[in-house]
């Protein structure tokens, strides 16, 4: 399960592209449009109401028709933050982690605001981080059970999808046999 970040919707061409590769290897998919957007809605409600609704959706897909399957969640950006936070909850198996906003966007005048690593630091399974090398949010440290990918390209992952297909297809490979 896959979903997208804070300023677009699921037809971003990273999560296109990484759920094209789940595809190829034979796994379910289900990419998430937040209940904000399909309302109408531009900007994303406060953390904690994010990743309730997260958890409703996840919860009633794994009750149906994702019922009895190993889950992998995942989003870009400001989703792989709401699949992280959620990952004990949803009972996921490992989080996918595209362009993951690592230090909130700096503004003129206000107080810096903290590192949302342990929003990272706090998920027990294995993590895959996608990151473009150029990321003005910052690029997340490898880590036990966290794997960072580097490929070119700022936020948006649109420079190297190859690299990027390359490391979703071998991670899932890798989570999916262990």
């Amino acid at each position: 399960m896959l979903g997208h970040g804070a300023g677009g919707g699921v037809a971003a061409p990273d999560l296109v592209a990484a759920a094209d590769t789940a595809l190829s290897v034979d796994l379910a998919v289900a990419l998430v449009e937040q209940p904000y957007r399909v309302a109408g809605r531009r900007s994303p409600p406060p953390a904690p109401r994010l990743d309730a609704a997260w958890t409703v959706i996840v919860d009633d897909l794994a009750a149906h028709e994702l019922a009895g399957l190993a889950l992998v969640t995942g989003g870009r950006s400001s989703g792989a933050r709401v699949a992280c936070r959620t990952a004990a909850a949803t009972a996921a198996v490992g989080v996918l982690c595209l362009a993951f906003p690592l230090q909130p966007a700096a503004r003129a005048g206000a107080t810096p605001r903290p590192s949302r690593l342990p929003e990272l630091e706090a998920v027990t399974v294995p993590v895959l981080i996608v990151q473009g090398e150029r990321d003005p949010f910052g690029m997340p440290e490898e880590a036990p059970g966290r794997t960072v990918v580097r490929v070119s390209g700022d936020h948006s992952l649109k420079t190297d999808m190859a690299t990027q297909r390359e490391a979703v297809g071998t991670w899932l490979a890798e989570l999916l046999a262990g």
